[in-house]
């Protein structure tokens, strides 16, 4: 448990519209994961990890089976008699209701609620990335640095930068300049969307960027440039561990495929960090004397009478005797049929292959989302 009273506050409202129909019901932190997991999964499991006890998840989007996910906060050990976990989505106000108009504003809005925890420091989360990280760290470098905030960076490939916010520092690591998207970067630190607030100046700079009415209500773009302005100190922590934004089909295929490397740090059978899901209850996977299974995840109720490789199998999936699935993500409840073929997809829940079905070849370069609407190449 941390010794200091930091509260977490994580932004799960995105609807990850890149991702086509894999969020066209659902957010983007919902969508499955890793066999058995949700994306969200990984930045609650990190909190827990961590020791944060109190957390307010910020939902909008779609929230209905997000929430149902989180429950109580059982899973992740936030089922506390006082604090633990919260659900926070947009509500009523003499306003009268509305979304949540930026990262910001979602923050500012329940600033009540962090109050009545009264933290020392708020920690602000995302809640679509996969990684695995222990926030005492961040706690520990923003502290010495005595900072008004604190901003996880990660380095990324430089033909990269234009898609991120990057990060100009000097040589202690102190923040000298934000560069947003950047066409020719200066460096290759992104921001990670992480960041590690003193509450007292976080909450001022929110009450005065509510009263802007020019701004977009937006960390990257509002209070952070805003701060540095100010000459708050603003420091940069660099995370050296696997961190992977799944925000496209291309990515979330292959951060699915990165499980299977040997050399993937994101160590799913680390005793020490384990990363927490709620349990479906589903009986023990059967593979067949004849089936054939390489480097891959099969997990619980799935019947495998043919033959599967490299390959992430979620619960409750079919795979006949003939068919064959290589290099592919399948989510629950899917059946491929006899003599079907399955190459570099990503197959929807409740979807059945057909009986000879062929999707991609081998050494295809293309991704193949296959949902109840039909296959969109990417």
């Amino acid at each position: 448990m941390m010794d200091d009273k930091v509260v977490a506050m994580l932004l799960a409202g995105g609807q990850g519209s890149r991702l086509k129909t894999l969020t066209s019901k659902i957010a983007k932190p919902a969508v499955p994961f890793g066999g058995k997991y949700r994306i969200i999964d990984y930045a609650l499991s990190n909190a827990t990890n961590s020791g944060i006890r109190d957390i307010g998840i910020l939902t909008q989007y779609k929230p209905f089976l997000l929430n149902s996910h989180i429950g109580i906060g059982s899973s992740w050990d936030f089922d506390r008699t006082f604090g633990g976990l919260k659900i926070l989505p947009p509500f009523t106000s003499e306003d009268g209701g509305r979304w949540y108009t930026g990262t910001a504003n979602a923050i500012y809005e329940n600033i009540d609620f962090i109050d009545n925890l009264a933290p020392e420091y708020v920690l602000i989360l995302s809640g679509d990335h996969i990684y695995k990280m222990n926030y005492q760290h961040l706690l520990d470098v923003h502290k010495e640095n005595n900072a008004n905030v604190t901003i996880s960076v990660l380095e990324v490939p430089w033909e990269d930068t234009s898609r991120f916010g990057i990060i100009n520092v000097d040589r202690d690591k102190r923040i000298i300049e934000f560069e947003e998207k950047p066409e020719n970067a200066k460096n290759n630190m992104a921001s990670m969307g992480i960041y590690m607030f003193n509450w007292k100046d976080l909450r001022e700079y929110l009450i005065k960027d509510n009263e802007d009415e020019n701004s977009s209500n937006d960390f990257g773009k509002n209070i952070l440039p805003k701060m540095l302005d100010d000459g708050k100190r603003m420091y940069a922590w660099v995370f050296e561990d696997y961190w992977k934004d799944v925000g496209t089909i291309r990515s979330y295929w292959e951060a699915n495929m990165d499980l299977l490397d040997e050399k993937n740090t994101l160590n799913l059978y680390d005793r020490d960090w384990r990363i927490y899901t709620k349990n479906k209850n589903l009986p023990p996977q059967h593979i067949a004397k004849n089936s054939i299974i390489k480097n891959s995840l099969v997990n619980e109720a799935c019947d495998v009478k043919g033959e599967v490789k490299n390959s992430v199998l979620f619960s409750n999936i079919v795979i006949e005797k003939d068919a064959k699935i290589n290099n592919s993500v399948i989510l629950s409840n899917c059946v491929i049929r006899s003599g079907a073929e399955v190459n570099n997809a990503v197959i929807l829940e409740d979807i059945t292959i057909e009986v000879g079905s062929k999707i991609g070849t081998k050494n295809d370069d293309n991704i193949y989302l296959v949902s109840d609407e039909g296959i969109l190449i990417e």
